[in-house]
């Protein structure tokens, strides 16, 4: 939208399109947590309530990999229907520990979950099928940069967990409707798109809806502020709404669950474990400072995943995890992460050390950039199997004890 159609516009276009029942819900429905410490982060993030359990539908079902792969979908009480994909190993026997893979960011809201997930060629090349919002397959370039190349979810399985990828609120299926930019999200994409002129670059459907959708996180930020909510409490409405569908499916042990993030998926993990009991041990990978090494030049590195209004009067970013009743947490520090000064990291890994009970707390450091690295990957899935005691795949590593002195 240009300057001169806003001019001529007869009215201003909505800033919460696809989300126009939300504010209605978080009023009707606070959210009631297990304990007072938990009921104390969900008052602070403002965490709307699930309700009753949402009902799924499995859209489809596929064999490949050695996996199969099933196609869920459910509809919360706001918002578009999620879409999520449930993989567990091929010809498993009895209950499987249950893992919730949490996406992360990665500046890229066109698709959620899908960039965890490995589907077949036909099934990836439709764009209904990977995406639910219709902007075609995961690009290569998300899973290569972020993720090895690996699609985690589908890995994860292959090594002896049931596991659940969900879009959550703001990405894929459950992205805000942008085809009608809000004016002032307007702006800054005309901007975008004339760089994109002067570099000779034709932006596809997702290029320009990840562009407004980065502005647009401001206003999103702004209307769960004005609701009493926040970006990362709306999130994590989702993924305990996610958490209770895993529990819940054939073939998961409801008494084994964990969860595993990187970047803005590690915060949604270590968020989702301090909220709810359900959890047993998780991995937060690339996502634990102190608020304090956040200032002033990191500030602008991070989403509102992170920057949480009322947040730091709970305590700093690491007694998140210590407010979890999880058995056992993993972080995994990436020592070249551009999003992270090193003397925070250090600083949240000594802050755990010497807060968490013996036994439960391991710090992991790696020479890597912002990145979820097959070897880290592979930690994480060893420290999981061996927490949740599932069928690890000969040749997992344990969690090397030298890494948490580099």
């Amino acid at each position: 939208m240009t300057t001169t159609d806003m001019a001529v516009a007869p009215t201003r276009p909505s800033a919460l399109e696809r989300y126009e029942d939300w504010p209605a819900y978080v009023a009707r429905h606070p959210f009631a947590a297990a304990s007072p410490r938990a009921q104390q982060l969900a008052d602070t993030l403002g965490v709307p309530a699930i309700g009753p359990a949402p009902e799924y539908s499995v859209d489809s079902v596929t064999e490949h990999d050695g996996v199969i792969t099933s196609r869920l979908s459910w509809q919360l009480g706001f918002g578009p229907r999620t879409s999520a994909w449930f993989v567990r190993p091929a010809g498993s026997i009895g209950p499987l520990p249950g893992i919730l893979a949490l996406h992360c960011h990665g500046g890229i809201k066109s698709h959620g979950a899908g960039r965890l997930v490995l589907l077949p060629q036909d099934e990836e090349n439709d764009a209904d099928a990977t995406t639910g919002s219709g902007f075609g397959p995961v690009p290569a370039q998300l899973r290569e940069k972020l993720y090895g190349g690996r699609s985690f979810a589908t890995w994860l399985a292959q090594q002896g967990f049931a596991v659940l990828a969900h879009d959550a609120f703001m990405w894929g299926s459950r992205g805000f409707g942008l085809e009608t930019e809000p004016w002032r999200t307007a702006q800054a994409v005309n901007g975008q798109q004339a760089l994109w002129r002067e570099a000779g670059v034709e932006p596809s459907a997702a290029d320009l809806y990840n562009a407004a959708a980065a502005d647009h996180e401001q206003t999103v930020a702004k209307a769960a502020t004005l609701l009493g909510s926040s970006i990362a409490g709306t999130v994590a409405h989702d993924d305990l709404a996610a958490l209770g569908i895993l529990a819940s499916l054939p073939g998961v042990d409801p008494g084994r669950l964990g969860c595993t993030g990187f970047s803005g998926g590690g915060g949604r993990a270590m968020v989702l474990a301090a909220l709810s009991p359900l959890i047993h041990s998780y991995v937060v990978t690339c996502m634990m400072t102190t608020f304090a090494s956040l200032l002033p030049s990191y500030l602008d590195a991070h989403s509102w995943l992170l920057h949480s209004p009322g947040l730091s009067k709970l305590g700093d970013w690491p007694d998140l995890v210590v407010r979890s009743t999880a058995g056992a947490v993993l972080v995994q520090y990436a020592l070249a992460d551009e999003l992270f000064p090193e003397a925070g990291m250090r600083d949240a890994d000594a802050h755990l050390s010497q807060r968490m009970p013996a036994g439960r707390y391991t710090g992991s450091f790696w020479p890597e950039p912002h990145v979820f690295s097959t070897a880290m990957q592979e930690e994480a899935a060893a420290f999981l199997s061996s927490n949740l005691q599932a069928n690890a795949a000969p040749g997992f590593p344990t969690t090397d004890p030298a890494r948490t002195a580099l």
